[in-house]
Parts: C-alpha cells; structure tokens; sequence
C-alpha cells in the first residue's frame, strides 16, 4: 500500500470512518460482499466507478434488495420513490468525487439524491473511491471537481452546459446545470458509519 494512501485511511479513522484498500475488482467485490448481509436493502448513487468496478452488477445478481435506479425506462416518479427508499436504506453504496489525503469527503452533486443518503438515513454508506481522486487539500478537492469531474459528467450526462465544450467550469447559471450542492464531509458522528474503500487505478472522472 502506498504510504500516502495509509496516511489517509489513518485519517479518516480519526475522523470516525474507516478505510481500506484493495488492488483489483475482485478484492473490491470480495470486501462488499463482506460488510453486506443477505437480505439488505441496499441503494446506491449514481457512479462511474461503480459501473467500471462491476459494482452494479454484482448488486443485481446478489441476494439483496437493490434499489437500482439504473433500471430502464423508470419514470421521473419512480427515481423519487428509488431517492426516498435510500434514506431507510440497511446500506448506501457510492463514489466520490474526490477525497483528501487529511480524510475529508468533497462532493458535487446536482439535485442532492447521492449526498443527501450520504449524509443521513442509511445505517452504513460503502465509499469506492480510485486512487485517482485522492488530492492534497479541500481546495485541491473542489478544483478537481469543478475543473476535471463535473465537466466530463455533464457530457457523459449530455447536458447542454457551457462547461461542455471547453472541458472546464465556467461558474455557469445553466439551466442543466449539475453543480448544485458543494458537500464536504469532515467527521462522522457514528463511528465507522462510512466505510471508504480505495481501489488502485484510475476510476470514474
């Protein structure tokens, strides 16, 4: 494990969540698997990391009760419903858009349905986070976010958004806007309630 990699999972104990690492998708798999009982109700947000690790996928064939909100042809009325379910959610299971080597979870989110379960509801959220996204400083977090993430979401999102064509953020009043809610997650109340788990390699945006 790299050094600067254990500074941050020995900082996010400090900061009452845990941390762990694994080298491949299939430890990954392996150590969900392992904080998951059978049965659970599980939600997740919306993630390019979760796709790419084969997260998604092993929820759908699990034992579990999944809330996937990535079901085809759902109606606008039926992703709410998915939203609401998430807060009395057994489990959560998320990216992030960057992380920091003190232990601080920064988050960009649109209309609030991925952090808000972060933040509150589920007994324990599972954070899967490429080595990627770890930064020096909150304000490197934001700058990463804003300048590198949200652009590429907005067009795997194909959003109209004048960050779209430059690859960078203007700061705009878009209608399409998906940069609405700045969430930075310091500390944890209940300890261990958010388990981060690193992954080597390059995931997610």
């Amino acid at each position: 494990m790299d050094v600067i990699i254990e500074k941050a999972i020995n900082n996010l104990s400090k900061n009452n969540m845990a941390g762990f690492y694994v080298e491949s998708k299939e430890e990954l798999l392996s150590l969900i698997s392992m904080q998951l009982k059978v049965g659970e109700k599980i939600g997740c947000g919306d993630s390019v990391t979760l796709e790419q690790t084969g997260v998604f996928e092993y929820l759908r064939k699990g034992s579990y009760t999944f809330y996937d909100k990535h079901k085809p042809n759902l109606t606008s009325e039926e992703k709410r419903e998915i939203y609401l379910k998430n807060f009395s959610a057994d489990s959560f299971i998320t990216g992030t858009n960057a992380i920091t080597i003190d232990g601080k979870l920064f988050n960009i989110d649109g209309n609030g349905s991925r952090v808000a379960p972060m933040l509150y509801g589920p007994q324990q959220v599972i954070v899967v986070v490429g080595t990627n996204k770890l930064v020096d400083t909150v304000e490197n977090a934001v700058h990463r976010v804003r300048q590198i993430a949200a652009p590429m979401d907005a067009k795997r999102l194909n959003r109209n958004t004048p960050c779209v064509k430059p690859g960078k953020c203007i700061d705009c009043k878009h209608e399409q806007r998906i940069c609405n809610d700045f969430v930075l997650i310091t500390r944890q109340f209940l300890k261990d309630r958010i388990k981060v788990i690193f992954i080597e390699g390059n995931y997610g945006y």
